[in-house]
Protein backbone atom coordinates (compact mmCIF):
# COMPACT_ATOMS: atom_id res chain seq x y z
CA UNK A 1 0.00 0.00 0.00
CA UNK A 2 1.32 3.21 -0.97
CA UNK A 3 2.35 5.70 1.59
CA UNK A 4 0.28 8.69 1.08
CA UNK A 5 3.12 11.17 2.63
CA UNK A 6 5.45 10.05 0.45
CA UNK A 7 3.52 11.01 -2.82
CA UNK A 8 3.05 14.63 -1.38
CA UNK A 9 6.38 15.39 -0.74
CA UNK A 10 7.97 18.49 -2.15
CA UNK A 11 11.61 18.68 -3.11
CA UNK A 12 13.81 20.88 -1.29
CA UNK A 13 14.93 23.98 -3.08
CA UNK A 14 18.34 24.80 -2.53
CA UNK A 15 19.23 27.77 -0.45
CA UNK A 16 21.16 30.50 -2.78
CA UNK A 17 24.57 31.36 -1.56
CA UNK A 18 24.72 35.44 -0.65
CA UNK A 19 27.74 36.92 -1.26
CA UNK A 20 28.56 40.53 -0.93
CA UNK A 21 30.92 42.17 -3.83
CA UNK A 22 32.56 45.79 -4.07
CA UNK A 23 33.34 47.40 -7.06
CA UNK A 24 35.53 50.66 -7.19
CA UNK A 25 36.04 52.52 -10.29
CA UNK A 26 35.51 55.87 -11.38
CA UNK A 27 34.17 54.65 -14.76
CA UNK A 28 30.35 54.28 -14.07
CA UNK A 29 30.06 51.83 -18.01
CA UNK A 30 32.74 49.43 -16.50
CA UNK A 31 31.02 49.23 -13.16
CA UNK A 32 27.77 48.07 -15.36
CA UNK A 33 29.69 45.63 -16.79
CA UNK A 34 31.05 44.04 -14.14
CA UNK A 35 27.80 44.49 -12.93
CA UNK A 36 26.21 42.37 -15.68
CA UNK A 37 28.64 39.95 -15.80
CA UNK A 38 28.18 38.81 -11.88
CA UNK A 39 24.76 39.24 -11.79
CA UNK A 40 24.72 36.27 -14.33
CA UNK A 41 26.97 34.06 -13.17
CA UNK A 42 25.07 30.43 -11.59
CA UNK A 43 21.69 32.48 -10.18
CA UNK A 44 20.43 29.60 -9.12
CA UNK A 45 23.35 28.69 -6.83
CA UNK A 46 24.62 32.16 -5.72
CA UNK A 47 22.73 35.78 -4.80
CA UNK A 48 25.29 38.42 -4.95
CA UNK A 49 24.12 41.96 -3.38
CA UNK A 50 26.71 44.78 -4.87
CA UNK A 51 28.11 47.78 -3.47
CA UNK A 52 29.86 50.52 -5.57
CA UNK A 53 32.03 53.76 -5.56
CA UNK A 54 33.72 55.66 -7.69
CA UNK A 55 36.57 57.00 -6.02
CA UNK A 56 39.67 56.45 -3.43
CA UNK A 57 37.45 58.47 -1.14
CA UNK A 58 34.18 57.07 -1.79
CA UNK A 59 35.99 53.42 -1.06
CA UNK A 60 37.93 54.50 1.97
CA UNK A 61 34.90 55.80 3.54
CA UNK A 62 32.63 52.16 2.78
CA UNK A 63 35.65 49.96 3.86
CA UNK A 64 35.97 51.53 7.15
CA UNK A 65 32.76 52.23 7.93
CA UNK A 66 31.52 49.95 11.31
CA UNK A 67 28.55 49.63 9.85
CA UNK A 68 29.57 48.31 6.26
CA UNK A 69 28.55 44.75 5.65
CA UNK A 70 31.83 42.31 5.28
CA UNK A 71 32.47 41.97 1.17
CA UNK A 72 33.67 38.53 0.25
CA UNK A 73 35.01 40.05 -3.34
CA UNK A 74 36.40 43.09 -4.28
CA UNK A 75 36.99 44.40 -7.49
CA UNK A 76 39.59 47.11 -7.54
CA UNK A 77 40.56 49.94 -10.10
CA UNK A 78 44.36 50.71 -9.17
CA UNK A 79 44.23 54.03 -11.28
CA UNK A 80 41.23 56.44 -9.63
CA UNK A 81 41.08 59.66 -8.04
CA UNK A 82 43.00 60.15 -4.65
CA UNK A 83 42.07 60.08 -1.25
CA UNK A 84 44.90 62.76 0.06
CA UNK A 85 43.86 63.44 3.66
CA UNK A 86 43.68 59.67 4.38
CA UNK A 87 47.28 58.98 2.21
CA UNK A 88 45.17 56.80 -0.67
CA UNK A 89 46.37 57.50 -3.84
CA UNK A 90 45.15 54.06 -5.91
CA UNK A 91 43.49 50.98 -5.95
CA UNK A 92 46.43 49.44 -4.26
CA UNK A 93 46.58 51.59 -1.43
CA UNK A 94 42.47 50.12 -1.02
CA UNK A 95 43.89 47.02 -1.24
CA UNK A 96 45.82 47.40 1.50
CA UNK A 97 42.97 48.72 3.17
CA UNK A 98 40.76 46.05 2.81
CA UNK A 99 43.15 43.70 4.12
CA UNK A 100 43.18 45.12 7.22
CA UNK A 101 39.68 45.61 7.82
CA UNK A 102 38.27 42.38 5.95
CA UNK A 103 41.38 40.36 5.38
CA UNK A 104 38.43 37.48 4.12
CA UNK A 105 37.68 39.25 1.18
CA UNK A 106 39.85 38.44 -2.14
CA UNK A 107 41.00 41.04 -4.00
CA UNK A 108 40.72 41.74 -7.61
CA UNK A 109 42.93 44.37 -9.34
CA UNK A 110 42.47 45.86 -13.05
CA UNK A 111 44.69 47.77 -14.54
CA UNK A 112 45.87 49.60 -17.67
CA UNK A 113 49.89 48.92 -16.62
CA UNK A 114 51.51 46.75 -19.06
CA UNK A 115 55.31 46.81 -17.47
CA UNK A 116 56.70 43.96 -15.71
CA UNK A 117 57.79 45.94 -13.15
CA UNK A 118 54.95 47.42 -11.72
CA UNK A 119 52.84 44.24 -12.34
CA UNK A 120 55.77 42.37 -9.97
CA UNK A 121 55.45 45.51 -7.52
CA UNK A 122 51.53 45.08 -7.32
CA UNK A 123 51.73 40.95 -6.69
CA UNK A 124 54.47 41.29 -4.32
CA UNK A 125 52.65 43.80 -2.07
CA UNK A 126 49.07 42.78 -2.67
CA UNK A 127 48.93 39.24 -3.98
CA UNK A 128 45.55 39.82 -4.90
CA UNK A 129 43.39 36.71 -5.87
CA UNK A 130 42.71 38.13 -9.51
CA UNK A 131 45.17 40.62 -11.41
CA UNK A 132 43.82 41.33 -15.05
CA UNK A 133 45.01 44.28 -17.54
CA UNK A 134 41.84 45.24 -18.87
CA UNK A 135 42.94 45.12 -22.24
CA UNK A 136 42.01 41.32 -21.88
CA UNK A 137 39.01 41.51 -20.43
CA UNK A 138 36.02 40.49 -22.39
CA UNK A 139 32.43 39.45 -20.48
CA UNK A 140 33.65 36.05 -21.22
CA UNK A 141 36.96 36.33 -19.79
CA UNK A 142 35.41 37.61 -16.81
CA UNK A 143 32.56 35.13 -16.06
CA UNK A 144 35.59 32.92 -16.41
CA UNK A 145 37.69 34.61 -13.85
CA UNK A 146 35.19 35.17 -11.77
CA UNK A 147 34.55 31.21 -11.63
CA UNK A 148 38.25 31.26 -10.63
CA UNK A 149 38.33 33.40 -7.88
CA UNK A 150 34.68 32.20 -5.93
CA UNK A 151 36.05 28.72 -6.13
CA UNK A 152 39.11 29.86 -4.15
CA UNK A 153 41.78 29.69 -6.84
CA UNK A 154 43.86 32.58 -8.36
CA UNK A 155 43.41 34.44 -11.86
CA UNK A 156 45.88 36.12 -13.60
CA UNK A 157 44.58 37.39 -17.35
CA UNK A 158 46.71 36.66 -20.33
CA UNK A 159 48.77 39.27 -20.74
CA UNK A 160 49.69 39.00 -17.03
CA UNK A 161 50.97 36.07 -17.24
CA UNK A 162 52.74 36.70 -20.67
CA UNK A 163 54.69 39.66 -18.86
CA UNK A 164 55.34 37.28 -16.04
CA UNK A 165 57.07 34.71 -17.98
CA UNK A 166 59.45 37.24 -19.39
CA UNK A 167 63.06 37.50 -18.16
CA UNK A 168 63.21 38.38 -14.45
CA UNK A 169 64.40 42.20 -13.32
CA UNK A 170 64.49 43.42 -10.30
CA UNK A 171 61.84 45.59 -8.80
CA UNK A 172 61.99 49.16 -7.64
CA UNK A 173 60.63 49.44 -4.28
CA UNK A 174 59.81 52.66 -2.65
CA UNK A 175 58.32 53.58 0.50
CA UNK A 176 55.14 55.72 1.33
CA UNK A 177 57.37 58.63 1.92
CA UNK A 178 58.94 58.11 -1.29
CA UNK A 179 55.29 58.02 -3.44
CA UNK A 180 54.18 60.90 -1.47
CA UNK A 181 56.77 63.11 -2.73
CA UNK A 182 56.35 61.80 -6.17
CA UNK A 183 52.97 62.45 -5.81
CA UNK A 184 53.16 66.18 -4.73
CA UNK A 185 56.00 66.59 -7.28
CA UNK A 186 53.35 65.35 -10.24
CA UNK A 187 50.58 68.03 -8.61
CA UNK A 188 53.37 70.82 -8.59
CA UNK A 189 53.90 71.32 -4.99
CA UNK A 190 57.02 73.22 -3.89
CA UNK A 191 59.60 71.34 -1.71
CA UNK A 192 59.02 73.89 1.14
CA UNK A 193 55.62 73.32 1.59
CA UNK A 194 55.60 69.31 1.12
CA UNK A 195 56.01 69.00 5.46
CA UNK A 196 52.48 70.15 5.34
CA UNK A 197 51.69 67.13 3.51
CA UNK A 198 54.35 64.97 4.44
CA UNK A 199 56.10 64.19 8.05
CA UNK A 200 60.03 65.13 7.12
CA UNK A 201 61.78 68.19 7.02
CA UNK A 202 62.31 70.24 4.12
CA UNK A 203 66.22 68.58 4.05
CA UNK A 204 64.83 64.92 4.12
CA UNK A 205 62.64 65.35 1.33
CA UNK A 206 65.26 66.78 -0.60
CA UNK A 207 67.65 63.91 0.47
CA UNK A 208 64.68 61.52 -1.26
CA UNK A 209 64.42 63.08 -4.00
CA UNK A 210 68.02 62.83 -5.14
CA UNK A 211 67.85 58.99 -3.87
CA UNK A 212 64.77 58.68 -6.05
CA UNK A 213 66.68 59.90 -9.25
CA UNK A 214 69.53 58.14 -8.55
CA UNK A 215 67.16 54.86 -8.21
CA UNK A 216 65.06 55.32 -11.35
CA UNK A 217 68.84 56.65 -13.50
CA UNK A 218 67.42 60.71 -13.85
CA UNK A 219 70.52 61.96 -15.55
CA UNK A 220 68.52 65.39 -16.27
CA UNK A 221 68.40 67.57 -12.81
CA UNK A 222 64.50 68.39 -13.71
CA UNK A 223 61.71 66.99 -11.47
CA UNK A 224 59.69 66.74 -14.15
CA UNK A 225 61.99 64.31 -15.57
CA UNK A 226 62.11 62.07 -12.51
CA UNK A 227 58.04 62.60 -12.47
CA UNK A 228 57.90 61.36 -16.19
CA UNK A 229 60.03 58.30 -15.27
CA UNK A 230 58.00 57.48 -12.21
CA UNK A 231 54.95 57.48 -14.53
CA UNK A 232 57.00 55.03 -16.82
CA UNK A 233 57.90 52.59 -14.26
CA UNK A 234 54.56 52.72 -13.01
CA UNK A 235 55.29 54.44 -9.49
CA UNK A 236 53.14 57.24 -10.18
CA UNK A 237 49.45 57.41 -10.97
Amino acid sequence: MNNPDHNNVVPTLKKAINKNILIVDDHPFIIEGYKNAITRYNPDEFSFFITQAKDCESGYNLITDRETVRYDIAFLDISMPSYEEKNIFSGEDLAKLLAEYMPDCKIILLTMFTELLKIKTIIKAINPAGLVIKNDLTFDELLFAFDKIINNDQYYSESVLKLLSQSEINAIEIDQFDKQILFHLSKGTKINEMPKYIPLSIAAIERRKLDLKKLLVINDKSDSELVKEAKNRGLLF
